[in-house]
């Protein structure tokens, strides 16, 4: 009896251990996802200004670049794989990686030719594990990216597009994140970064249903020269913001996850308390059992 009493506040301890541990990191992914949705609210309406002009230009302009064709016959089609460096995050690296397993089915099936660009940890050993190949990887600062991060990844995707697809480029790129929407709401997405789909222009209902007027533009010094210099700040704006919105999102999984190991930890020192005070209480029971046991003979045997 005394033994399973050990063994009761040995676990109790190692529990209240991991508790201490779960809790310290609950509260630090609490101070960090509140930095990391407000640089998500920061980034995303350079994002879609950006976004909405370049769709404007590639639908209204007669410049044809290879960034907003097209192509006629794709066959090969580059992944860009957005998931964490560390575990200890709910779903959050599998839910990535999920979607992404999608995606590249479905453009298998369709008879393309898929490369793997891999960010995160997480996402390399899991293409590791099952000896696959893979055309690149990005690892460290997944919850705190940096912009240069983000730089190195659209460089080498543009880069790789813009290359002749029988020289080993890509006629499109599609990159697979989760994106932030609530703290209790985040959701793998796909999104498809090259080459840039034309976006339609808003219907207001303040002019009768009519879509709104785009802008004109002119261009200084050339439509060539200004599409080349915004056409790969573009690509970067938008791993940029996805590179965010995953960070916040992996942040607010990571808090979920803690705080629900904090309370499981909670009820397991519940238990094994309460499961080593009856075994206190049936020790003594049995002590005072034997001690009245052995009075009682000790009083017949006289």
């Amino acid at each position: 009896m005394g033994a399973q009493i050990r063994v009761y506040r040995q676990r109790i301890r190692s529990v209240s251990a991991t508790k201490k541990i779960t809790r310290a990191m609950e509260l630090m992914a609490a101070s960090r996802v509140v930095k990391a949705r407000q640089a998500v609210l920061e980034s995303a309406p350079y994002t879609h200004a950006i976004t909405r002009a370049l769709s404007a230009l590639a639908a209204h302009s007669n410049y044809d670049h290879p960034m907003t064709t097209e192509p006629a016959n794709p066959r090969r089609a580059g992944v860009v794989i957005l998931a964490s460096d560390r575990g200890l995050a709910g779903a959050y690296a599998s839910g990535a990686l999920k979607e992404s397993e999608r995606l590249i089915h479905d453009l298998r099936a369709e008879g393309k030719e898929v490369v793997p660009y891999l960010v995160g940890r997480k996402s390399v050993a899991y293409y590791k594990f099952r000896a696959r190949t893979y055309a690149a990887e990005w690892t460290g600062n997944t919850e705190k990216p940096q912009v240069e991060r983000a730089q190195e990844i659209a460089e080498r995707i543009v880069g790789d597009f813009l290359k002749p697809t029988d020289e080993g480029g890509l006629d499109e790129v599609h990159l697979v994140y989760t994106r932030f929407n609530t703290m209790v709401n985040q959701e793998p997405r796909v999104l498809r970064l090259l080459p840039i789909e034309v976006v339609d222009p808003p219907v207001d209902a303040n002019h009768d249903g009519k879509p709104d007027l785009l802008p004109l533009y002119e261009f200084e010094p050339s439509a060539e020269e200004v599409m080349a210099a915004m056409l790969p700040r573009y690509v970067v704006s938008r791993i940029w913001t996805c590179l965010l919105s995953a960070a916040a999102s992996e942040l607010a999984a990571r808090q979920r996850a803690m705080k629900s190991a904090t309370d499981n930890a909670e009820n397991l020192i519940k238990n094994y308390t309460r499961l080593a005070n009856q075994a206190r209480q049936a020790e003594i029971t049995q002590e005072i059992s034997e001690i009245v046991g052995g009075a009682s003979a000790l009083a017949e045997s006289k």
